[in-house]
């Protein structure tokens, strides 16, 4: 019997040292696949910029804490289907990580689209930040690009937002 549980708290104590591997939880993009041109209906086109954060200082600057980055990809028109066909992700660097999706998407009106990136994901650091193209109709309203950083480890928590500015 005294084998037996020096063995399971070896067991134990040996496995809490394995990370496991960080799984990209990727959204179906190309269910919201679309096909548009640019014809006269569709004339405004931009740019936008949104910072995020998979780390943020914590103490000092050697020490950090990961925190879970939720984008949100909003539609505010009422009436519009707005479409998007960027969303890249670069680390605080400058370097790009990866790409959401290569080809249109839409987001129907008053829809919310998001992209969650896991608080073990740190690729991006602490300056990470998006570029989103989009086309909508004229007279519509612009979509919006929102970052919620959180993190939550026992009994303390923090989260901010971030807001995307338009580049183009």
């Amino acid at each position: 019997m005294k084998y037996i549980t020096i063995f399971l708290v070896l067991l134990v104590l040996l496995g809490c040292d394995q990370k496991a591997p960080i799984k990209i939880q990727e959204e179906n993009w190309s269910k919201r696949k679309s096909t548009i041109s640019m014809v006269d209906s569709l004339t405004i086109t931009g740019k936008s910029y949104l910072s995020v954060y998979s780390q943020m200082y914590s103490y000092t600057q050697k020490e950090k804490y990961n925190l879970t980055g939720m984008i949100s990809l909003r539609n505010v028109s009422e009436k519009d289907t707005i479409f998007i066909s960027r969303a890249d992700y670069f680390n605080t660097e400058g370097l790009k990580i990866r790409t959401y999706f290569n080809y249109p998407i839409y987001v129907s009106p008053m829809e919310t689209l998001e992209i969650v990136i896991d608080q073990e994901d740190i690729e991006g650091g602490t300056g990470s930040n998006f570029i989103f193209e989009w086309s909508i109709p004229k007279n519509c309203p612009e979509p919006l690009f929102e970052g919620v950083m959180n993190s939550m480890q026992g009994t303390q928590g923090v989260s901010f937002t971030t807001h995307g500015k338009r580049i183009e």
